[in-house]
């Protein structure tokens, strides 16, 4: 494919993911603008992806299942830092912010809101939306960096 269809390709991706929510267009049009948008958008990938693990594994500690059956029935929570729990969510809310991927941002505030309260079941269903809103994200910057590879492999000229 020629590098102008890519580049309108590129372009009609981009403005598709403005339009469906997936970044903010004035934080990632800045991005752009300074030439950096790939390579925040690496560095989110791979930051938020550790994160939302890091707070998986400390919500999965509560996980009924690995609770002893009188610790059932006597209807016992598990221990969670959520300290560090919320430690994490601000740290995924900043890196979130770098991209503009306000989906995610939505998703932690909500995530927040079970953790103040210390609702085991609430983070746990509500973790599962941050990952889904992050998966969106992260395909929508996978398929925008592909694309401006093929671009660069055209070559300089193209």
């Amino acid at each position: 494919m020629a590098a102008a269809a890519l580049r309108a390709q590129l372009n009609d991706h981009i403005a598709s993911m403005y339009t469906d929510g997936v970044v903010d267009e004035d934080t990632f049009e800045e991005l752009r603008d300074e030439g950096t948008a790939a390579e925040v958008s690496r560095l989110f990938i791979y930051d938020a992806s550790d994160i939302i693990d890091d707070i998986d594994t400390l919500m999965s500690a509560s996980t009924p299942s690995i609770m002893s059956p009188s610790a059932l029935c006597l209807g016992e929570e598990p221990e969670v830092d959520f300290d560090e729990v919320e430690a994490l969510t601000q740290q995924l809310m900043r890196c979130t912010s770098s991209v503009g991927a306000q989906q995610v941002n939505l998703a932690c505030m909500n995530f927040g809101n079970f953790y103040a309260i210390k609702y085991i079941q609430g983070c746990l269903l509500s973790l599962d939306l941050v990952r889904n809103e992050f998966y969106i994200v992260r395909h929508e910057l996978e398929v925008m960096m592909q694309l401006e590879e093929q671009i660069a492999a055209c070559g300089p000229n193209s």
